[in-house]
């Protein structure tokens, strides 16, 4: 007997040491995309202000990132064959890829031009937003079916988001529309990968995605570059590039995306929502407290109130896959208990001949 309850007690502490290391190394992934993605917002804002580093180039310093991330990603695909590429077909770039690509330099070019007009902190309020696109577009594109409560809520992350709006001291309605914009591009872009790739099937890791997706962006973003910043970089003689603080920005946001698949692969899209949401306030605090920039009660009561709604959101969202994972596992267990039951008749038959051949016998 002591044997055996030493060797259930010594099960049980194995168990419960491998969920307090699952739950570690979960806050640690979550950690590591907060301090990625604080990092290179910041990093952002700081060399496009014209009151710190003043260079106020957004589409430049966006094409400088989805250039490095196209090499890096050919180095590791093609170079040093690290990661295994996908079967792309031409079909499937033209009528996927390219889109999505348009969208995510779209998404890419406004959301870092909103930095020179607007706050940190005031942009992440904005950003609250991003739940009410998503559900918007879903539902138009018949992703998303239609449910009044949900609407309702999406209404009330809107009103908090536009009181906080009101009540911002630093108002630019340019950087409003420009991140706005963002903020329905890149909505209308994640529902569109459902829609294009994950129904088809494909599935790309962050390396592959880069791989594919970045250089459409780069094609895209040179479109306007020309007409935009090009001329405003060749009028500049006095600029020089410099290596080491765009070579640092560009390796922080390839470092982002792989943290995004770290986080999403090891612990769940839900968990990344939640990340982002104490990420936000973070950022505020951090707006306020050393950048200086002025947050104001109202802004802070109608982005609490946004904050609620998104919290409320993010908890509908893990009811429902609760409920989806319940039904599942209870149509799995009919769809056994209906094949042990047919295997059942089978065997009394197989039961009932061999009784009655041993009586012929007999």
């Amino acid at each position: 007997m002591g044997k055996g309850s030493g060797s259930g007690s010594g099960k049980g502490m194995t168990g419960n040491s491998s969920l307090v290391k699952k739950v570690l190394m979960s806050y640690l992934y979550v950690a590591i995309w907060i301090f990625l993605s604080f990092t290179v917002i910041i990093f952002n804002k700081y060399i496009l202000d014209k009151k710190m580093y003043n260079w106020p180039y957004p589409i430049t310093l966006t094409m400088i990132h989805m250039g490095f991330c196209s090499l890096v990603a050919f180095l590791l695909i093609r170079v040093f064959k690290l990661v295994e590429p996908i079967g792309m077909t031409k079909d499937v770039y033209m009528s996927s890829i390219i889109p999505i690509g348009a969208l995510y330099s779209l998404s890419l070019w406004l959301s870092n031009s909103a930095y020179i007009y607007l706050s940190v902190s005031f942009i992440q309020m904005l950003k609250a937003l991003m739940p009410v696109a998503v559900y918007s577009i879903g539902v138009v594109l018949k992703k998303e079916s239609f449910q009044s409560q949900t609407m309702a809520n999406m209404v009330g992350i809107s009103v908090g988001v536009a009181i906080a709006a009101y009540g911002e001291a630093m108002f630019n309605a340019w950087g409003v529309m420009l991140q706005l914009g963002a903020v329905v591009f890149e909505a209308t872009r994640l529902v569109l990968i459902q829609i294009l790739l994950t129904s088809k099937g494909i599935t790309l890791n962050p390396i592959t995605s880069l791989y594919y997706v970045a250089p459409c962006c780069f094609i895209f973003l040179s479109i306007p570059w020309i007409i935009v910043e090009y001329p405003l970089l060749k009028a500049t003689s006095s600029f020089k590039f410099d290596y080491l603080t765009f070579g640092t920005n560009s390796a922080c946001a390839f470092a982002l995306n792989l943290a995004v698949f770290l986080l999403i692969g090891k612990t769940s899209a839900l968990t990344m929502n939640v990340a982002g949401v104490v990420k936000d306030w973070l950022l505020i605090t951090f707006s306020w407290s050393i950048i200086r920039d002025r947050v104001t009660p109202i802004n802070l009561l109608g982005y609490g109130l946004a904050f609620l709604g998104v919290c409320y959101y993010n908890h509908s969202k893990l009811q429902n896959l609760k409920s989806r994972e319940a039904q599942k596992r209870t149509v799995e267990t009919d769809e056994e208990t209906g094949r042990l039951l047919d295997q059942k008749p089978e065997r009394d038959s197989d039961n009932t001949y061999t009784v009655k051949k041993n009586d012929s016998q007999v």
